[in-house]
């Protein structure tokens, strides 16, 4: 929900996001796939506190709850716009994603919707006009006028596009876009740019938030350029400090989340490594939905290559020990699956999202459902297919598996 205040404000950002050229925008990259622009690197490439901004959004509508205590997310993941563009089958799987993001939006009416990953199938694209599927993935969050925010995954670092052009073109065309960049230190050496987190409020006129959305990078993929080399496929170890000295900054602005109940619920399109121990234990009663996808080598983070094993691990703990009241991790990348399960070492609910793109296992979203602003009420969550059906339904709380 977006709070009454801001709607003035809105209307001026959706007059400017109409000037905007529907053309490719050309940007110059370094050497690491990024532009050369300060909206992207710092001068320092160490960890300072200046780089945490904890007013990240001065010009945007504050996100809040609405008045009955709740807050809905709706989660598009895996679209993988611009598949075949040189035949009649790969546009038309894009019609019809655009069709359930329509269908989906208008029905379920969220307050925020995001993106988790692959929006475009990079591999397939044609270089000049790579960064304009954007445009057309984002349209029914500005005709409608929806917040949201975009992860990033293997398939949107490609020789024809990168995490970082993504992010460039989606601020430019979407005025509602909340997706941000990290500080150089963190960004993966610039294949990971896309590490932030977003606040949401109890009130507008709340001083602190009672919700952060946290986003992460886990990179993947290849290089851009005719050179183009495969990319680590796991969020870097140097976020893991970031995590660390961001969590510092709220808490000592805020107060620690579990003394003022500030919940946290995270996102990250290649699920973490250890998910992957998890699948052999399904209960198909206890942990519902969809298991069609065998997880091994390229599945989870740092997997593609034995000699990477435990290098997601930095993340994968500092996410688990610095976020406090921490709902769940959700995950896109294997689009056959969208089970939920407890990881037990670190005692925190790991779901995968519904494969959104047309092509194949039948199309949806998964919704999560805020039932309150305090993080001893669980969320809810489950599993939307386009023509209404629901499944996989349970509540993200301690009595969870």
């Amino acid at each position: 929900m977006i709070d009454a205040s801001s709607r003035v404000g809105m209307s001026v950002l959706f007059l400017l996001a109409l000037v905007v050229p529907s053309l490719a925008v050309p940007v110059a990259q370094s050497q690491h796939g990024l532009p050369p622009s300060s909206l992207f690197r710092k001068s320092h490439v160490v960890p300072e506190a200046q780089d945490i901004d904890l007013n990240p959004y001065p010009t945007k509508p504050r996100l809040t709850f609405r008045r009955d205590g709740t807050f809905k997310i709706t989660v598009f993941s895996d679209l993988h716009y611009g598949e075949n563009p040189w035949d009649d089958w790969g546009p038309q799987q894009d019609v019809n994603s655009t069709r359930l993001m329509n269908t989906v939006l208008e029905d379920e009416k969220p307050d925020y919707v995001v993106l988790n990953g692959d929006l475009i199938t990079g591999e397939n694209t044609f270089r000049e006009n790579s960064t304009t599927l954007i445009d057309e993935i984002v349209a029914p969050l500005n005709r409608l006028r929806i917040p949201f925010s975009s992860t990033h995954g293997n398939h949107d670092n490609e020789p024809n596009i990168t995490h970082a052009e993504e992010i460039r073109r989606e601020q430019l065309v979407a005025p509602l876009s909340y997706t941000r960049t990290a500080p150089a230190w963190a960004d993966g050496e610039g294949y990971g740019p896309g590490t932030y987190w977003v606040p949401v409020y109890t009130k507008a006129t709340d001083r602190n938030p009672s919700l952060i959305l946290w986003f992460f990078d886990s990179r993947g993929g290849f290089s851009e350029g005719a050179n183009s080399t495969a990319l680590p496929d796991w969020v870097d170890a140097a976020v893991a400090d970031w995590i660390k000295l961001t969590v510092a900054r709220m808490d000592a602005a805020w107060g620690p989340a579990d003394k003022v109940e500030r919940g946290s619920l995270v996102f990250v399109h290649i699920p973490p490594h250890a998910i992957q121990a998890l699948q052999p234990g399904l209960n198909s009663t206890q942990d519902p939905g969809l298991n069609a996808d065998l997880l091994g080598e390229g599945s989870t983070q740092a997997s593609g290559d034995p000699a990477n094993n435990g290098k997601d691990q930095p993340f994968w703990d500092a996410v688990n020990v610095e976020i406090k009241n921490l709902h769940g991790v959700i995950s896109g990348h294997d689009h056959g699956n969208e089970w939920c399960k407890r990881e037990p070492t670190k005692n925190v609910i790991f779901c995968f999202d519904k494969h959104a793109g047309s092509a194949g296992w039948g199309h949806g979203v998964r919704n999560v459902v805020f039932r309150s602003p305090k993080p001893s009420v669980g969320p809810e969550t489950w599993i939307r297919m386009e023509d209404g059906e629901t499944h996989a339904r349970i509540v993200l709380d301690s009595s969870y598996n």
